[in-house]
């Protein structure tokens, strides 16, 4: 039946331009003749009809060459008019050819006006069916069904975004009223909509227009522009929605569906991060990879994007079998051709982790096994010594055993100046393999990074479930700040690292500016589609054993460079004697199974920026 109505519509098409090409011949001779036909002269006016046959030979046939009768007239554009163009010229310069070669008597001017007359009405023709619909949706928008919607942004593309909704009214989304904060734009309209303020009107606007959702169409808007408008907007009880990247906006036809819900992640104070990763394919294309904690979070993901890229093996090291085992069926599903091998395993088995890397003989290990929850290790630090120092160090010499070539491993920010003991068993982790990276071929590296959005233990989980539970949302302390990333970011940020390291260093992402916790609560209690404090409370219920106020993420005496990654910055190898970090490392591990006291007095000895809020 499709099959009909497309022939049906081209012979329409075809038997239009039959006339046009006639008519065009027609009023070229009576423009000639100040139309009058007894002006024509007899031996002009007989080859008027075989001009008129000549034309259809010639000009039917290359309108189809270019394709003229496929082009979906209702989205006619620029490109449309450009092949109308070509294809007249095309066919007149052809006609023109037949005229000369069958010396044929005409006026010169018919060669001119007959090619004008052409375009002219294939253009007027075929555009005006898209200008006559483009009329009936504008005056039927603000009767189409659907959810009264604000679009902010009346640029490109609040007004492609607006198109797409006029045009698409089964995705019943009503654009009534635009918003845009440049001052020559209010008054104007966008396709029938009009633009009717800025966002410090948002308020009364979206009252007088009853809207119920808003719509962000501008995909490059600055992050503080972002949070005041999404403030605004939620502050109404407004559903507020957002573009993707304008470098994503391809398909204009599809735009709506592109639409997305705000995030929390477009909430912290920046873009998220998406690093330059040309070389990755290179780095990790046939070689055995090897991830210890690989079941968590940070490992997890790190699997899964370098799967992406072909390595020749995928080996995953976990203690914990539950989540060993939902990703190892994850990545055997997706990648069936890959080769993959779990592993359960302990870093703190020094003699088994040694047999493994001589057995799978890795090429590159990320190293994320660690203990994590400050609290949790501030009453347990044994647990951290054994498992962040420990080891690390056990997991580093089995790698330089396996001669591993690259060695990279997942820090904190909690590792600068720490308050507790997990960053300062961290720190003690950095120390060591810098510290080994002169003592074979193995290249080590270290990342760090703050806190990770969604991660097993973050705090975004903790107040989606306490937000779900009815309240009340917890938070330490009204001015307690951290540094944030996506899980994502986190997982390529290490792979980057991996790629540029050359031995000693530790790498550092521009975070950008610190989130306030308390501030972060509110974000998300809005995004839940409730009222802070009102309808969900915020209890703040004091600084956690070992929680600081600010992370850093850097020490004053490393010296931080830039590297080819704008996001990326590198902190320099630190000159630390190796028989004496030894000793101490020895020493601190001994007294894992001791009082915490001990612990944290020789701790001190190998981190001195080691210290408590609470001045201890």
């Amino acid at each position: 039946m499709q099959k009909y109505k497309l022939l049906l519509r081209k012979s329409l098409l075809v038997l239009l331009d039959l006339l046009l090409i006639t008519a065009a011949v027609w009023i070229a001779f009576g423009l000639r003749f100040d139309f009058d036909l007894n002006k024509i002269p007899t031996y002009y006016y007989h080859e008027i009809s075989p001009l008129i046959m000549i034309s259809v030979l010639i000009k039917i046939p290359v309108y189809n060459f270019f394709r003229l009768y496929n082009s979906i007239w209702k989205y006619a554009s620029t490109y449309e008019v450009w092949l109308i163009l070509s294809a007249v010229t095309a066919s007149n310069i052809l006609l023109q050819i037949m005229v000369i070669l069958l010396d044929m008597s005409l006026p010169r001017s018919i060669v001119f006006l007959i090619p004008m007359l052409d375009a002219c009405f294939m253009v007027g023709v075929r555009f005006s069916y898209r200008l006559l619909r483009r009329l009936k949706l504008g005056l039927g928008l603000k009767r189409f069904p659907g959810k009264r919607v604000l679009i902010f942004g009346a640029g490109r593309a609040g007004s492609i975004l607006i198109k797409d909704m006029v045009v698409h009214q089964h995705l019943h989304l009503s654009p009534v009223v635009a918003a845009d904060d440049d001052p020559n734009k209010k008054g104007m309209h966008v396709f029938g909509v009009p633009v009717v303020g800025n966002r410090y009107d948002l308020p009364d606007i979206i009252e007088k227009y009853r809207i119920e959702e808003v719509i962000i169409a501008i995909p490059e808007l600055r992050q503080a522009d972002f949070n005041e408008i999404f403030e605004i907007c939620t502050e109404t009880g407004c559903r507020v929605r957002a573009l993707p990247a304008l470098s994503q906006l391809i398909n204009e036809t599809v735009l709506v569906q592109q639409l997305r819900d705000v995030k929390i992640e477009d909430l912290l104070g920046r873009k998220p991060i998406q690093l330059d990763m040309p070389e990755i394919r290179g780095f990790l294309q046939h070689k055995v990879v090897l991830i210890t904690g690989a079941g968590g979070s940070i490992g997890s993901e790190i699997a899964r994007q370098i799967a992406l890229y072909d390595p020749d093996k995928l080996v995953l090291l976990d203690n914990y079998e539950n989540n060993l085992f939902e990703l190892q069926n994850e990545l055997g599903h997706l990648y069936p051709e890959m080769e993959l091998e779990t592993v359960v395993a302990n870093v703190r088995e020094a003699k088994r982790l040694v047999a493994i890397f001589k057995r799978i003989r890795p090429t590159i290990v990320f190293h994320a096994a660690a203990h994590k929850h400050v609290p949790l290790m501030e009453g347990n630090p044994g647990e951290a010594v054994k498992n962040n120092i420990y080891g690390t160090l056990n997991v580093s010499r089995a790698a330089i055993a396996a001669k591993v070539k690259r060695f990279v491993l997942i820090s904190t920010d909690k590792a600068v100046n720490p308050t507790n003991i997990m960053g300062a068993t961290k720190r003690v982790a950095e120390i060591i393999i810098q510290t080994l990276n002169t003592m074979g071929t193995t290249e080590f590296a270290a990342v760090r990074f703050g806190n990770v959005l969604g991660s097993n233990g973050s705090v975004i989980p903790t107040f989606q479930r306490q937000i779900a539970e009815g309240g009340p949302v917890t938070v330490t302390h009204r001015e307690i700040t951290r540094y944030f990333m996506t899980i994502p970011e986190a997982a390529q940020l290490v792979i980057q690292a991996g790629i540029m390291a050359q031995g000693g260093e530790i790498f550092v992402l521009d975070m950008g500016k610190p989130v306030k916790i308390y501030e972060l609560a509110r974000r998300m209690i809005k995004l839940s589609g409730y009222e802070p404090e009102t309808e969900i409370p915020i209890e703040v219920v004091g600084l956690r054993p070992g929680e600081k106020l600010y992370e850093e993420l850097l020490l004053e005496a490393e010296g931080l460079e830039a590297t080819k990654n704008d996001k990326i910055y590198v902190l320099q190898p630190c000159d630390i004697e190796p028989s004496w970090l030894w000793k101490e490392v020895e020493e601190v591990i001994q007294l894992a199974d001791g009082k915490a006291g001990a612990i944290r007095k020789q701790l001190r000895k190998l981190v001195p920026t080691l210290h408590r809020e609470d001045g201890d």
